[in-house]
C-alpha cells in the first residue's frame, strides 16, 4: 500500500506542476488518504468530486497583448505649404523702392527660402500620384534660388544698375515661371498653398534721340565739343561739369556723333556714362552702366579764335586722352 500511495503522490506532483494550482494537489492527496483508511472506492470517488469540499481546478492564465496604435501620418498639404509659403513671403519682401543694398538683402533672403524649400520637399514623403509634379516643383525652386543669386551678382557687376531693372529680372526667372504650374497640379490633387507670384515690371530699353540734351546750360559762348561714339556698343551721355555739377549733358547714341556748340569760356571736367535703358526720371542708365572721367580738364577760350575740342568715347590706337573709372557717387548729376 505504501508503494501505491507513493505512485499517487508522484502523479499528484506532476498534476500540480502542469495545472499550476495547489488546490488540485490537495484534492488528489485527499482522495489517496480516503483509500488508505479503508473507504470504499465509490466513497473515495464521491469525496473527490463532492462540491461541498470547496475545491475546484483553476484554468491556466491567458495573456492578451495590448495593440500598438498606428501613427497617423501628417497630411501632405500642410507639409507642402510649410515649405512653399515661406518662399512666397520672402519674395514679397523684395522691395524695388529700397536702395540696391536693401534690394540685394531681399534677394538673398528669398534665395535662401527657395533653396530650403527645394531641399526639404526633396526629402519629404511623396503621396501617390504626385511624384512627377513634386520633382518638377523641387527643380523649379532650386532654379529660382540660382536665378535670384545670379541677379545679386549681376547688380554688383553693374549689369543691373537700378532696383527697377533688377526687379524685372526676377520676373524673368525660369524657376519662378515654373512654380505656378506645378502648384496648380498639386492643388488639383488636393494639396494647396498660399504661393503668390510677385508683380514685376517688364524689362525696358528706353533711349533718347541722338544729340538730345539731358542738361542744358547757357550756350552763349563760342566753344564747341564734337563727340564720336561710332565705335560704341552702347549709348552714352557726355557731361561738361564745374565744381562737381553738370553744366551741359548730351545724349549720344551708339554708332553716332553729336556736338555741343555755344559753350561759354571756362575750364570743365569731362565725364561720360555708358549703358542701356536710359531712365529719364533718374537720369541714368539702368543696365550695363559705367562711369568714366577724362583725366585732363578741357579749357574753352575765346579771343581771336575759339576752342573746338573733339573726343572719341571708345579707345583706339593712337589716342592721347587718358580716362579713369569713377564711382556713381562721384559722377556729376546730369
Amino acid at each position: 500500500m505504501r508503494e501505491h500511495r507513493e505512485n499517487i503522490r508522484g502523479n499528484a506532483m506532476r498534476s500540480f506542476i502542469k495545472v499550476g494550482a495547489t488546490a488540485g494537489a490537495a484534492l488528489l492527496l485527499a482522495a489517496c488518504s480516503g483509500g488508505s483508511d479503508g473507504g470504499s472506492g465509490s466513497g473515495g470517488s464521491s469525496a473527490a468530486s463532492s462540491p461541498s469540499d470547496g475545491f475546484s481546478a483553476l484554468p491556466a492564465p491567458t495573456y492578451t497583448p495590448t495593440p500598438t496604435p498606428t501613427p497617423t501620418p501628417t497630411p501632405y498639404g500642410p507639409v507642402l505649404a510649410g515649405y512653399v509659403d515661406p518662399v512666397s513671403t520672402a519674395l514679397g519682401k523684395i522691395n524695388p523702392a529700397s536702395d540696391l543694398t536693401g534690394f540685394m538683402a531681399g534677394l538673398q533672403e528669398a534665395a535662401g527660402a527657395a533653396n530650403s524649400a527645394s531641399s526639404g520637399l526633396g526629402l519629404s514623403t511623396t503621396p501617390v500620384g504626385v511624384g512627377t509634379t513634386k520633382r518638377q516643383l523641387v527643380t523649379a525652386l532650386s532654379q529660382l534660388a540660382t536665378d535670384l543669386s545670379k541677379i545679386r551678382t549681376d547688380i554688383k557687376a553693374k549689369t543691373y544698375c537700378t532696383t527697377g531693372s533688377a526687379f524685372a529680372q526676377v520676373g524673368l526667372s525660369e524657376g519662378l515661371k515654373a512654380i505656378p504650374g506645378a502648384l496648380a497640379e498639386m492643388t488639383a490633387a488636393g494639396y494647396t498653398t498660399n504661393f503668390t507670384v510677385p508683380q514685376t515690371p517688364q524689362p525696358q530699353t528706353r533711349t533718347l534721340d541722338n544729340g538730345a540734351f539731358v542738361t542744358k546750360g547757357r550756350l552763349r559762348g563760342e566753344g564747341e565739343l564734337n563727340i564720336d561714339n561710332t565705335g560704341g556698343s552702347t549709348d552714352s551721355v557726355v557731361s561738361l561739369s564745374k565744381s562737381g555739377k553738370a553744366v551741359h549733358s548730351l545724349y549720344v547714341g551708339k554708332g553716332k556723333k553729336a556736338s555741343i556748340k555755344g559753350i561759354e569760356d571756362g575750364t570743365y571736367d569731362v565725364f561720360f556714362s555708358d549703358g542701356i535703358d536710359w531712365d529719364p526720371s533718374l537720369k541714368m542708365f539702368t543696365q550695363d552702366c559705367s562711369y568714366t572721367k577724362f583725366d585732363e580738364t578741357m579749357a574753352f577760350e575765346t579771343g581771336k579764335t575759339y576752342s573746338i575740342w573733339s573726343i572719341t568715347l571708345t579707345a583706339k590706337v593712337g589716342g592721347n586722352a587718358k580716362t579713369s573709372d569713377v564711382d556713381e557717387q562721384n559722377f556729376p548729376q546730369p
